[in-house]
This record gives structure tokens, C-alpha cells and sequence, in this order.
């Protein structure tokens, strides 16, 4: 029979973590911070105090310390919007992207609900080709049939094959050499250049079809909008964009008798087709003059499922799931920063994301492209934007969203915080580490994972009384 230090030694490291963690007299109550931050994978660790006083008296009105806690440190959520990072922060990230995208469709969170009169689009815009790729096929359809002969180096310049969207060759050029990769990676590092133009060129182009003066179009209308970035699987950025027309004012004013949605997609579409933007010249990759591709879409959107067009809740439910998403999921590169030209070799990805890494770092290296910082955005393949951006008068905020939700869990807790206009606030906090011990991260699933179930069954729930 083996003893009890025997036996434990037999178990694994995080299973005696976990129990060394669970005979500490303050479990309880770490217990509790990891479920405050939802089962975070990849918790901040803080040291500090807060403190808020009467601003005449002086008085002390509530006062909190981490001397008390478990290790003197408080946990909070990394907030990570990857699922492949922390899934219950991912989870928490989606859930507030609905509800923005969600609230500039339909109304609330302090946009008014008028605003889904208003004309409203969901565009794509895709990137051009930069050379021959493999893709899906349907049905008895060929990747590429009847192209016989072979490129320059020596490489077939068609495919016979059909590619489910499995095939680890959907997306991959027929002939990486052929591929042009500086012309991929500019035409990522100036995507957003590329939006700003696209709009500008909308607001004009309905100024012009209302006949008014261009400069003047702010004084009668407001163009608004909420933005994600998808790579596809050729890992070029396609941009999926909720396009809305509103009166000057933004959302609380209604827009004038001209703002159609026809004219509205009449102008993306003329906006789409006319703005260019042109690179540095350099003597390794010339001048580029960069496009949106030619695949454009744009479709009126509508409230409450009825009508033509798609529905509002569906296309804010799309954008949540993909922001999401972390570079495994979308072909964009890595997760993390890479810090020199050997990460890029070590790499996980495709050799196509490693053709695109390595043209990263040597464009980077030219004093004519320092400007993109393409090295320091090696690991999203020169894309240097956020996933999802939106206009300011689009609707809500993620700050704001975030500072209702914290107020809504202290409400529930039953913290009695006092609300006093009088009061001041004094914080000093210290950063300390982040994540989990080994034991820390398996009850930390655990936890993520019961909560998960919790808002399952609830769900279930819901839907059951709804339809009874």
C-alpha cells in the first residue's frame, strides 16, 4: 500500500496543484475572484487600493484593499476577444459586439429605435487578386479546369482537383513564385486607408446626386457605420460593413427626403469602383496602385425578419462570432507578435502565411515602407487595423457596454457603494503578473465550464416558456 505522499506524487502536476490550492484557508474566497472574472484563462493579477471619501468632510465612504485577499491580489478578466486565448473573456467580447452592431440597427443603448427607418446596407468589400489561388469547389465543379501549359517556373497553371473546405490547398497560390506577395501585403497595411477614402467618397458622391455642395453634406446628412475585418482563406481582408444613413445630428435626427437606400447603394457601389490608393515607389517592388476587388456587395438590411433583405439580428450575430475568432480560426497569421525572422520559421501556419510573414520583414526593412511598420504587424500579415471599428455616432460604445454591465454585478452582489455627486475616488493600483498555475487553470475550466452550462440550460429555458 503506498502512502499519501506517495500516492500524490503519482498524480500529475495540476492535480497537486489542485489540491494544494484547495487545502488553503483562503480557497473559498479565491474561489469566488475566479468566478467573478467568468473561469478568465489568462487572469491580470492587481495589488492595490481603492478608496472614496467625502470631498467637505472628508469622511471615508467605502474603502477596499487586497491585504485581505488570497496572495494580497486581486483577479480580473485578460478581456481577450480571442477564443483560442481565453474562451469565457471571447464569449463576454461577443456578447457586446451584438449588442453595439445590435443597438445601431434596432435601437437602444441610448440610440433611439427610429433609427431602424433609416437606410441601412450591409456591404462587403473584398480585396483584388493577387495571383491564382486554389478554392472550394461544388458539386462536379474543378478548381481550375481546361488551363493547360505551366507558368514561367515550370509550375501547372490549372487544377483538376476538387478542394472540400478541409483541403489544407484551398487558398494556397498554384505557384507561390508567381504570387504577388508585396502587392498582398501593401494592400493590407493600407486597408484602412483604403475605408476612409471608400466613405469619403460615398458622402460625396450623395452630395453630388442631392445637389449640394460637397463641404456641405454634414449639415444635412450623416453617414454611420460599424465595420469588421475577415480574412478569408486566402488571407486576404475581405470587409463586411452595416452602412447607415442618419440625419445631421446622427441617429436622434431622421435624414433628409433624398437619403434613400437606393441612393445609398448607388453611391457604395460608385464609391467602390472609384477610389484608389497608391503606394511609395520603391525600387525592390515598384508603385502599386491599390483597389478594393471587384466582388462587391451590398444588401438593404431589415428589422424584425420581415420584408426583403437580411435580418438585423442575423447580421449582428455574424459580426459577434467572427470577432472572435482567433488567427488559427481566419488564416491571419499567428496570435502573438513575432520579434525576429526566425519566429517567422517556426511558425504554425501555411507556407503561403510564411511567404506573406517573410515579405513582411523585408518590405520592413526599406526606409520607403517604415511608415506601415510592417514588421511590427509581421504576425497579421501587414493588416494593421483593429477587427472591428465603427463610426462615433454608429451607437454605444464597448466601454460603455462594460462600465453597465460592472454596475449591473455590483447591483447583484448587493455591493453598497455610495452614489454621492460629492464624492471623490482615490485608486492606486499595481500591475503584478497575469494567468494561471497549472491547478489554478484546471479549476478555472472547470468554473468556465459550469457557467457555460448555467447559461445553456437558461437559454433552454427561456425558448421553452417563449414558445409555451
Amino acid at each position: 500500500m503506498l502512502d499519501r505522499a506517495a500516492r500524490l506524487r503519482q498524480l500529475t502536476e495540476a492535480d497537486q496543484d489542485a489540491i494544494r490550492l484547495a487545502q488553503d484557508p483562503q480557497f473559498a474566497r479565491w474561489l469566488e475572484q475566479i468566478t467573478a472574472t467568468g473561469g478568465c484563462a489568462h487572469p491580470i493579477h492587481l495589488t492595490g487600493a481603492t478608496t472614496i471619501r467625502d470631498t467637505h468632510s472628508g469622511e471615508i465612504l467605502h474603502h477596499y484593499d487586497t491585504t485581505a485577499e488570497p496572495g494580497e491580489r486581486l483577479l480580473v478578466r485578460c478581456r481577450n476577444r480571442r477564443a483560442t486565448i481565453c474562451p469565457p473573456c471571447s464569449r463576454l467580447h461577443a456578447g457586446d459586439t451584438f449588442h453595439l452592431v445590435r443597438a445601431g440597427l434596432l435601437g437602444g443603448k441610448t440610440v433611439p429605435a427610429d433609427v431602424r427607418e433609416h437606410p441601412r446596407l450591409f456591404v462587403t468589400l473584398t480585396a483584388p487578386g493577387f495571383g491564382p489561388v486554389h478554392h472550394i469547389t461544388t458539386g462536379t465543379e474543378r478548381c481550375r479546369p481546361r488551363r493547360a501549359g505551366h507558368c514561367e517556373h515550370g509550375r501547372p497553371v490549372g487544377c483538376p482537383a476538387r478542394h472540400t473546405d478541409t483541403d489544407p490547398l484551398v487558398g494556397q497560390p498554384l505557384c507561390r513564385d508567381c504570387y504577388d506577395y508585396p502587392g498582398h501585403v501593401l494592400w493590407h497595411a493600407h486597408t484602412g486607408e483604403l475605408w476612409a477614402r471608400f466613405t469619403r467618397t460615398v458622402r460625396r458622391t450623395l452630395a453630388t446626386a442631392a445637389g449640394i455642395p460637397q463641404t456641405r453634406f454634414p449639415d444635412h446628412a450623416r453617414l454611420s457605420f460599424a465595420k469588421v475585418a475577415e480574412y478569408q482563406k486566402r488571407a486576404a481582408i475581405h470587409v463586411h460593413a452595416v452602412v447607415r444613413l442618419d440625419g445631421p445630428a446622427g441617429p436622434d435626427t431622421p435624414p433628409p427626403p433624398w437619403a434613400t437606400t437606393d441612393a445609398l447603394t448607388t453611391a457604395v457601389h460608385a464609391a467602390a469602383r472609384a477610389v484608389t490608393v497608391h503606394t511609395p515607389y520603391s525600387p525592390a517592388t515598384g508603385e502599386h496602385a491599390l483597389r478594393w476587388g471587384a466582388q462587391l456587395d451590398a444588401r438593404p438590411l431589415r428589422a424584425f425578419g420581415d420584408g426583403e433583405g437580411l435580418a438585423d439580428d442575423a447580421v449582428a450575430a455574424y459580426v459577434a462570432k467572427y470577432v472572435t475568432k482567433g488567427a488559427a480560426d481566419t488564416a491571419a497569421g499567428t496570435d502573438h507578435r513575432l520579434t525576429s525572422a526566425d519566429d517567422i520559421e517556426t511558425a504554425p501556419v501555411s507556407p503561403h502565411l510564411r511567404s506573406l510573414m517573410r515579405t513582411c520583414w523585408r518590405l520592413g526593412s526599406l526606409q520607403e515602407f517604415a511608415p506601415l511598420r510592417l514588421r511590427a504587424w509581421a504576425h497579421t500579415l501587414g493588416y494593421r487595423g483593429h477587427i472591428l471599428t465603427k463610426s462615433r455616432a454608429y451607437s454605444t460604445t464597448y466601454t460603455t457596454l462594460r462600465a453597465q454591465r460592472a454596475d449591473h454585478e455590483r447591483t447583484a452582489a448587493g455591493a453598497d457603494l455610495p452614489d454621492d455627486p460629492d464624492a471623490v475616488t482615490h485608486a492606486s493600483w499595481r500591475y503584478i503578473g497575469s494567468g494561471h498555475t497549472p491547478g489554478a487553470a484546471l479549476i478555472a475550466a472547470g468554473v468556465a465550464e459550469d457557467l457555460t452550462r448555467s447559461r445553456e440550460i437558461a437559454h433552454e429555458e427561456v425558448s421553452r416558456w417563449a414558445v409555451g
